[in-house]
């Protein structure tokens, strides 16, 4: 079951990520009405297990994964964690972005305007990398 979308995340993991998409938090749930549904024309996934970490929403064919964190990642030991759980997977390839709660529920349209342009700035890489000839 772990194939190149999960970058070794275990069978549990896998498990585990299908029970947090049913207990998704507010904020996830109002974000992820937004980017569903190819919405920024790229499928998005919720609560996807990726090597041995569940992030928020993945986009496999940008490398993207979208964090949503609430007020208890301001705690110290949690902000920790979160730093080399993003230090890990960004030495994966990936691109990440994140969001508060707040940013979410007070200003979804900047939230999605951020998305977008990353989205483009992603596009713009690929394109570059593509056209590089060896």
């Amino acid at each position: 079951m772990a194939t190149s979308m999960y970058f070794g995340a275990s069978k549990e993991l896998i498990l585990f990520s299908r029970y947090l998409r049913q207990h998704m938090t507010p904020a996830e749930k109002v974000l992820w009405e937004h980017i569903r549904n190819k919405s920024f024309g790229y499928k998005f996934r919720n609560q996807h297990a990726l090597y041995k970490y569940v992030v928020d929403f993945f986009c496999f064919e940008l490398l993207l994964f979208i964090e949503v964190d609430g007020s208890i990642h301001t705690l110290t030991e949690i902000a920790l964690n979160d730093k080399d759980r993003e230090s890990n997977l960004l030495s994966l390839g990936l691109h990440i972005i994140r969001f508060t709660n707040e940013e979410i529920f007070t200003n979804i349209e900047k939230v999605l305007a951020d998305i977008k342009q990353i989205i483009s700035e992603i596009e713009t890489l690929k394109s570059f990398e593509t056209n590089i000839s060896y």
